[in-house]
């Protein structure tokens, strides 16, 4: 018996790490898309039992304390709105999301770095609208030349990219798993087939 509780509990809390719970706002929508807001199991509970949340969708998997057994949650939503930011921090994966994880010279994706379309060199700043996603190959191949002396072009322009904007980009790439109860709040507004 002792051996069999202590591999139940050993195997356990790792499985129930494995059941993420979707973090929607008051108005049913995500937190954010990418990346995607998601609680552990335990802050999902905790959240529901200080009735800070909604659970909406649960799992099959229990959790037991003492007194109480509660579902675990897969989707919860926040009994108090809040208000999105605005301004969209310039950072190197909002960046490369903006520019939807590929080249702005030639498309590739993967294996990317961010350049300078005006070189620093020439006195080009870092800011939205001056720095690109480029794989590395176009990196190394523009150097610190102007894009007319490269022979290259950007396939389009850059800028500082609308908060509502960034997060519906953020909408095109999905994480690995999504679990099925999660469906109807990721694209909520997306068009529906008709039959």
């Amino acid at each position: 018996m002792d051996g069999d509780f202590r591999t139940e509990f050993v195997r356990e809390p790792s499985a129930l790490k494995q059941h993420p719970a979707l973090v929607l706002n008051a108005d049913y929508r995500p937190l954010s898309y990418y990346p995607l807001s998601l609680w552990p199991w335990q802050d999902a509970v905790k959240a529901a039992w200080l009735d800070r949340v909604a659970i909406v969708a649960e799992y099959d998997e229990v959790v037991r304390s003492p007194s109480t057994e509660i579902r675990i949650p897969s989707v919860v939503v926040l009994k108090d709105y809040v208000k999105p930011q605005k301004r969209v921090a310039f950072t190197r994966f909002n960046l490369f999301l903006r520019d939807e994880f590929s080249c702005q010279y030639c498309g590739a994706k993967g294996d990317l770095t961010f350049d300078h379309v005006v070189p620093r060199a020439a006195g080009g700043i870092t800011s939205w609208e001056n720095v690109v996603a480029a794989c590395s190959k176009c990196n190394l191949k523009k150097g610190s030349k102007s894009l007319h002396r490269a022979g290259m072009s950007l396939r389009k322009p850059p800028r500082r990219p609308a908060a509502e904007e960034l997060r519906n980009m953020g909408r095109k790439f999905p994480p690995n798993h999504l679990h099925e109860s999660w469906m109807d709040y990721l694209y909520w507004d997306s068009e529906l087939d008709e039959i």
